[in-house]
């Protein structure tokens, strides 16, 4: 089941938009971003998911990891999760670039079904390539359905695509075990309870590990924390929200943040931009 956003007038929308997104969610671990900005489009703010993007018009420029990279047309950025980054465009022309979100923990399982023994994620190190599985990728993302086998098929071919760029986690174990079994209940657990506060006691309940193993277990699999894991999943919630024309202070409290200004800051911090201005250049609000 898709949370799709509507795409009539789609066309129209574009034209009068200097700066635009157009986002749409799966129910599988990934989303599918379509964008074009001037100026500086993001702020500096993390991601707990893996980031590629293609580049399709301008100059697409960024810090991470402590230097200032640029992307051309045709090129592809990958980000991996956890990792400080803005955005902005190289020239006064702006840029526009697709990008698909794909959850770590995808990303892991399909490397156990490549590997004979268990694999560490995969990190790029030179974030802007010209890889041909990862650009294919994308290209057929975004041009084929999005229904659950395709979107697999997707995720292997990404899989495939990183560590043809990253060939070393091939050789690098996990540390020590893991219970994956319980590292996908506690997904779960989260999924299902994004507006609540969820303690490390009912986690521990579930799962039979000490708070202090699944923390480390779970960033192994998932790139993360299990409460950046949730704070993600709320804010994706609030962003459907945000697309309903709700107010700010509606959104927040619906999602199941304190107040308005921690929301505020909060999603500014994941996305590099305010909720204020994802409603106003969110071309699914309006569609």
């Amino acid at each position: 089941m898709m949370k799709d956003s509507k795409n009539s007038g789609l066309g129209l929308e574009r034209l009068c938009r200097k700066d635009w997104m157009l986002s749409t969610q799966t129910d599988y671990g990934v989303e599918f971003l379509e964008a074009r900005f001037q100026g500086h489009a993001y702020q500096k703010h993390r991601h707990d998911t893996y980031a590629i993007s293609l580049t399709t018009v301008g100059i697409q420029s960024f810090t991470y990891r402590g230097a200032s990279r640029v992307s051309r047309p045709g090129q592809v950025v990958v980000l991996h999760p956890d990792e400080l980054h803005d955005g902005y465009a190289g020239t006064e022309e702006g840029f526009g670039y697709r990008q698909i979100y794909v959850e770590p923990a995808l990303i892991f399982e399909a490397l156990q079904t490549m590997r004979p023994h268990p694999s560490s994620l995969p990190f790029v190190r030179t974030p802007v390539t010209s890889n041909q599985k990862l650009s294919a990728a994308l290209r057929n993302g975004f041009q084929g359905p999005r229904e659950p086998l395709a979107l697999d098929s997707l995720i292997m071919q990404v899989a495939e695509g990183l560590v043809e760029e990253d060939p070393s986690c091939q050789d690098i174990p996990p540390p020590r075990s893991l219970d994956v079994t319980s590292l996908n209940r506690v997904r779960q657990y989260l999924d299902t309870h994004i507006t609540q506060v969820v303690h490390s006691s009912e986690l521990e309940a579930i799962t039979g590990l000490t708070r202090y193993d699944l923390a480390r277990q779970f960033r192994v699999m998932c790139g993360t924390s299990p409460y950046r894991y949730l704070l993600r999943r709320r804010l994706d919630f609030a962003r459907t929200l945000l697309t309903e024309n709700r107010s700010l202070v509606e959104v927040a409290i619906e999602a199941g943040f304190a107040d308005q200004a921690h929301f505020s800051r909060m999603f500014k911090a994941t996305f590099g931009i305010t909720p204020g201005w994802y409603r106003a250049v969110s071309v699914s609000q309006r569609a």
